[in-house]
């Protein structure tokens, strides 16, 4: 199976990349896009830095940097993985990217748990969850109480 993996360096990211190791430790037959949304870049940005190229190449680094966490987990892990970073809305290029990679899942991090009933689950794992063409596995981070 393939599965997207949105991850933005977040503990709620890692936990799906936990929740990921855990299926192929449970014997799933896993295989991990790996990615990282980039949003386009603020006025602010555009106007202190005008040289796209510039913004391309801190965009990018930017997207790699946070992937770099849960790489190294996949690789632990023995998951085998491919590395993406897409520009543009997070949710809307995601969905495409589990489309055009023919991914038959995603799995996305999202808050605490009780976010889906309360209404605040984040937007990108909410808009996944309403138009994503495959199905989508919401896994919480850990309760830092806890």
């Amino acid at each position: 199976m393939r599965y997207l993996l949105p991850v933005d360096g977040s503990p709620a990211a890692l936990a799906a990349v936990r929740h990921a190791i855990g299926l192929k430790l449970a014997g799933l037959s896993i295989t991990v896009v790996l990615a990282n949304a980039q949003e386009p870049p603020h006025l602010y940005e555009v106007v202190l830095a005008p040289d796209p190229a510039l913004l391309d190449r801190a965009s990018e680094g930017a997207g790699h940097h946070a992937l770099q966490a849960a790489g190294q987990m996949l690789q632990g892990a023995g998951v085998p993985y491919t590395e993406v970073v897409v520009h543009g809305e997070p949710a809307t290029v995601l969905r495409d990217l589990a489309e055009s990679e023919d991914c038959d899942g995603v799995i996305v991090g999202a808050g605490q748990p009780g976010l889906i009933d309360s209404g605040r689950l984040g937007s990108v794992a909410q808009a996944l969850l309403h138009h994503a063409g495959v199905p989508v596995t919401v896994v919480h981070a850990p309760d830092e109480d806890a």
